[in-house]
């Protein structure tokens, strides 16, 4: 697609979504874009991206928009190439041949049962789960005591989840928060969003253990 001329207000927002992206590494939500350019609604974020779009320099598929130039590069990897064998005993030969790729299918089974959701907090910083990481949960129960997301009365928390005869408790991994504890009534539902399997974010790919298995 060929690019058209910008407006000033369009240059700027392309201006920021680049700058935001290439020092954090992530995309910046609709709210920070709508706080930083002061926009009274997130319609605005979207009249802008699509603008974007229109004029060539952002392109857009079922995840969302993204810069064409960066998108290329990662459909033409589709993985982490696996370039040969090493030993972890003593001094061997060393053998080079193609191996394949290590690809998210690799590092998460059922991959089709997993999504993404930003956390916004310091609760769970004791399980290595930061402001502005992207936890990754499998559509699954929370087993006592595991990590996940749960949905209660339209709010939604990540915690450790403990089970009990009256409800549950929502434990976090932060000192300076409190357990949360539900005890809902016949007529109001707790449902399970997900179970936590892993997080991203700028330093790498992490599994629910908190060892790295892939750096980006």
């Amino acid at each position: 697609m060929a690019r058209r001329d910008l407006t000033d207000k369009q240059e700027a927002f392309l201006k920021y979504i680049r700058d935001y992206t290439e020092e954090e590494g992530i995309w910046p939500t609709y709210r920070e874009i709508s706080d930083y350019f002061d926009f009274r609604s997130p319609n605005s974020v979207t009249q802008n991206l699509q603008a974007l779009h229109r004029k060539g320099y952002l392109d857009k598929d079922d995840d969302g928009f993204y810069f064409p130039e960066r998108q290329h590069g990662a459909e033409a990897q589709q993985g982490i190439p696996i370039r040969g064998i090493i030993t972890a005993g003593g001094l061997q030969e060393a053998v080079e041949e193609n191996l394949g790729t290590i690809s998210l299918e690799t590092l998460f089974p059922n991959l089709d049962r997993i999504f993404a959701i930003r956390v916004a907090g310091n609760s769970m910083i004791g399980a290595d789960i930061n402001d502005g990481d992207y936890v990754l949960l499998m559509d699954d129960d929370i087993p006592n005591g595991g990590i996940g997301a749960v949905l209660y009365n339209g709010e939604t928390s990540l915690k450790k989840v403990f089970y009990d005869q009256h409800g549950l408790r929502l434990e976090p991994a932060n000192d300076e928060y409190q357990d949360i504890h539900i005890r809902p009534d016949v007529f109001e539902e707790v449902r399970v969003l997900g179970r936590y399997v892993g997080h991203v974010n700028r330093t790498g790919i992490f599994s629910r253990s908190a060892t790295r298995r892939a750096v980006a």
